[in-house]
C-alpha cells in the first residue's frame, strides 16, 4: 500500500488546454484593443472646437496603453502558467511510465519468470 499521491494526467491535460485556449483568447483582445479601439481626432468634430477634445483624446490615449499594458501581462502570466504546467505533466508521465517498466511492464500481464 503506497502513502504517496496519485496525479490525474488527464485533468492536467485539461488544464492545459484550457489555458491554451484562454491563451488565444487573450491574443485576440490584445489585437483588439490595439487596433480596433483607435478614436481618431476628427471623432470629437471636424475642428475640435470644443476645449475638452484634446483631454478626451489624451485620455482615451490612455486607457487604451493601459489596456494594452494589463492584456500583456496577463498574456505573460498565463503563458508562464501553461509552460509550467506542461512541463509538471510531462515530469509525472515520465515517472509514470519508468514505475510501470519498473514493476514488470505496461500491459498488466503477467509475464515474469514466475508466471510461467
Amino acid at each position: 500500500m503506497s502513502n504517496g499521491m496519485r496525479v490525474d494526467l488527464s485533468a492536467l491535460d485539461e488544464v492545459i488546454r484550457k489555458l491554451w485556449t484562454l491563451l488565444d483568447d487573450m491574443d485576440k483582445a490584445g489585437q483588439t484593443s490595439r487596433y480596433n479601439t483607435e478614436i481618431p481626432m476628427d471623432a470629437f468634430g471636424n475642428t475640435c472646437l470644443f476645449l475638452e477634445a484634446g483631454d478626451l483624446q489624451t485620455a482615451h490615449k490612455s486607457a487604451k496603453s493601459d489596456l494594452e499594458k494589463a492584456i500583456e501581462g496577463l498574456h505573460g502570466l498565463i503563458d508562464k502558467f501553461g509552460k509550467s504546467t506542461s512541463k509538471v505533466k510531462d515530469k509525472y508521465t515520465e515517472q509514470e511510465y519508468a514505475n510501470k517498466h519498473q514493476m514488470g511492464g505496461d500491459t498488466g500481464g503477467s509475464n515474469g519468470s514466475y508466471a510461467k
